[in-house]
């Protein structure tokens, strides 16, 4: 059972870690020009598994900036990740150890919580340690790569490799919207709510990682309340 979820893992894993590739080849980049070594840059993307809150350290520390900004930019940027983490503690089998469960709350990434929180029934963590085996891998060869290659791609090619994140989350959530209206009404009023912060005035001034998380609380809390899962599919997911 275990090694089956851990080679499922592994397939469902392989476009993330192709997509981690391409992003983190361009921050591996960028922390070189900035003056980073090309190990530390690599035991960056190691140790921390998230694109936007490298970026925004990476800015941080080219700047000179304090612990303190440091600290507060990750925790704003990054606290999603404890909303996911709460949510897949709920999906994963209930005699689950707490170590493996800690494990699977250093993996978690937007993409690997998708295709984990989208299986059927309780989750083997098993299956996330497959998913890591690719997106880990991925994510750091590629900053591995980015920081030796310096400057030599031109700026084009460097943007459209950062681009390639978002088709491939896109690749995560269509499928299951296409078999579930609850989810398809889910996607839509999520990015409804993300075009209002990005373009109302006010709204505008809210911090991205703010925006992740009040648009996560407020369109999943009202789909939990309009759709709620059915009970003979929760007890399908108790057995």
């Amino acid at each position: 059972m275990n090694l089956e979820s851990f080679k499922k893992g592994l397939r469902d894993g392989v476009p993330i870690g192709l997509g981690y590739f391409a992003v983190s080849f361009a921050f591996g980049m960028m922390a070189v020009s900035g003056g980073l070594t090309v190990w530390q840059a690599v035991l960056i993307s190691l140790t921390n598994l998230t694109s936007a809150g490298q970026f925004a350290g990476l800015d941080i520390m080219i700047m000179g900036g304090t612990y303190w900004e440091m600290a507060l930019t990750q925790l704003v940027i990054n606290l999603r990740y404890c909303l996911m983490s709460f949510s897949l503690a709920q999906k994963l089998e209930r005699n689950t150890p707490w170590g493996h469960r800690l494990v699977v709350a250093f993996g978690v990434t937007d993409e690997i919580f998708g295709i984990s929180a989208s299986q059927e029934g309780r989750l083997n963590p098993y299956y996330n340690y497959g998913a890591m085996c690719m997106g880990i891998p991925g994510w750091t060869l590629g900053t591995l790569l980015g920081a030796v290659s310096g400057n030599i791609l031109p700026a084009f090619i460097i943007s459209a490799l950062s681009v390639a994140i978002y088709g491939m989350f896109l690749a995560v959530i269509i499928p299951p919207a296409k078999k579930n209206r609850a989810v398809l009404g889910v996607v839509i009023s999520a990015m409804t709510v993300s075009t209002l912060f990005a373009c109302l005035p006010v709204l505008k001034k809210v911090s991205s990682g703010f925006v992740i998380i009040i648009t996560t609380v407020l369109v999943a809390g009202t789909a939990a309340v309009l759709c709620p899962v059915p009970k003979e599919e929760e007890q399908g997911i108790e057995s």
